[in-house]
């Protein structure tokens, strides 16, 4: 199903390791935008839902749309919503982008039998079935909570720092 939140979890583990250095905003966009193509095959009932936007190519591509276009938008909403925030540098855009197609076209491989990643120079798929889907979303849940609990870690140290 496109748009799952469990993508999301390696990106929060991938934002407690990188720091301010990757953006989990423009991460999220990302995964947004590299699964626009299956949502469309599922309105118009294709038999194919992972195709070009889901190869290395296509993740690089969408990564470049989404680096580009992520640190704008990301620091608008941010404006808009009223949150503070440090400014999002394009290393944390380019970072958040890239990492996060390369790794959606990775932990779709492992589940999606038409997925075929590395067209169009092959057609094989050597990841899919590497663990059970059941097994792949339980490491994106321990992702995020590892993630998440080294955000509220840091969170409470900075908390504990202020006069």
């Amino acid at each position: 199903m496109p748009f799952t939140p469990f993508h999301l979890g390696p990106g929060a583990a991938m934002k407690a390791v990188g720091g301010r250095h990757f953006s989990f905003m423009v991460f999220g966009g990302a995964q947004v935008l590299i699964d626009i193509e299956p949502l469309v095959g599922l309105i118009q009932g294709a038999d194919i839902l992972h195709g070009p936007t889901h190869t290395l190519a296509g993740a690089l591509l969408i990564g470049g749309v989404a680096a580009l276009t992520g640190k704008p938008v990301s620091e608008l909403v941010l404006r808009m919503l009223k949150i503070a925030h440090q400014p999002i540098s394009w290393l944390a855009s380019c970072m958040g982008a890239f990492l996060g197609t390369l790794s959606h076209i990775m932990l779709d491989a492992i589940m999606h039998s038409d997925m075929h990643p590395w067209r169009p120079l092959s057609s094989s798929n050597g990841l899919l079935d590497l663990v059970s889907v059941n097994e792949l979303h339980l490491a994106c849940l321990v992702l995020a909570l590892l993630g998440g609990a080294v955000a509220a870690w840091r969170l409470y140290k900075a908390s504990r720092q202020r006069p």
